[in-house]
């Protein structure tokens, strides 16, 4: 699992610093979430292959998040892009995005197919034989969703010596790795833990950005390894956190410690902060696992 940040700050662009966009690489799925302006960009100097992204998921309609998207997509129309391309978001997605295709007469030469949110419970909302993604309502001052990647569980690793020591035919491997019991020709069963391993553990990612302090996701992404949470605020400035629909440095530590995750990356910081070490140093005294996003870090585990 890979995390590329490609932009992570709040509000305005600047030279220097992006608004959120991010890449994640799981299961072989590229799936790019939130798309602010200049996230082209930002995908060209990651090396990102565009033609992988199939998948985009928008967490609500304020134009840090998806004022990139129209060009985007208007990107893959000019590299002749064939493959369908699915977007979810909210409600509202599909008429802002087609709009702007229609008054500039730019339709798609490939299919777009849109999944409009509107559910204020957590739901699943893509899943296949590898990844499960599920939506993670937050508490901001529009209707916003965070997301939950999961990976599935994987095939179980053959033993091979103690196949090879109970005369296990190579035609029954697959099933082996399947989880399956495995019937000998004197009538033995063998027990699937004699001849097999364990898969290895299931990687997981929430991302959550905007929202207040909202303590109804830590069932959601409870024991998840990776949590991304909105830090908008350092504590000096507590008090603008809520009205303004947002968290400080330590209430994300707070979800983080509430929902055991194992490690917390801060981020959407506002641009008034110059300097950002301050907010690893407010969520640590709540959550010592913390890790600073920045525009071009990338993260892997």
């Amino acid at each position: 699992m890979k995390l590329f940040v490609l932009g992570c700050y709040s509000a305005t662009p600047r030279a220097y610093t992006h608004p959120t966009a991010q890449v994640l690489d799981i299961k072989n799925h590229l799936f790019l979430i939130d798309c602010g302006e200049g996230t082209q960009v930002q995908l060209r100097k990651q090396k990102v292959k565009f033609a992988r992204i199939k998948h985009i998921f928008i967490s609500h309609l304020h134009g840090d998040h998806f004022f990139g998207l129209p060009g985007l997509i208007s990107t893959f129309r000019l590299l002749g892009r064939e493959a369908p391309l699915h977007i979810y978001g909210p409600k509202g997605i599909k008429e802002a995005i087609t709009l702007m295709l229609k008054l500039g007469k730019s339709w798609t030469n490939y299919p777009l197919i849109f999944h409009e949110l509107e559910s204020t419970e957590s739901e699943c909302v893509f899943e296949d034989e590898k990844v499960e993604v599920y939506t993670i309502p937050l508490d901001h001052r529009i209707y916003t969703n965070g997301f939950l990647f999961r990976e599935k569980p994987g095939q179980r690793k053959l033993n091979v010596e103690a196949a090879e020591h109970y005369g296990v035919e190579t035609c029954y491997f697959r099933n082996i790795k399947l989880g399956k019991d495995i019937t000998l020709d004197d009538g033995r069963v063998i027990s699937n833990k004699e001849l097999s391993f364990d898969p290895p553990p299931v990687k997981s990612y929430a991302f959550c950005s905007d929202t207040r302090y909202n303590e109804r996701i830590i069932p959601v992404i409870k024991g998840v390894d990776w949590l991304y949470h909105e830090a908008t605020f350092l504590d000096v400035h507590a008090d603008l956190a809520s009205p303004t629909g947002h968290s400080t440095a330590k209430e994300a530590a707070t979800i983080a410690k509430k929902a055991g995750v194992g490690t917390l990356i801060l981020g959407h910081y506002s641009t008034r902060y110059d300097v950002l070490e301050a907010f690893a140093e407010e969520a640590a005294e709540i959550f010592e696992n913390t890790e600073l996003a920045d525009d071009g870090k990338v993260f892997e585990y």
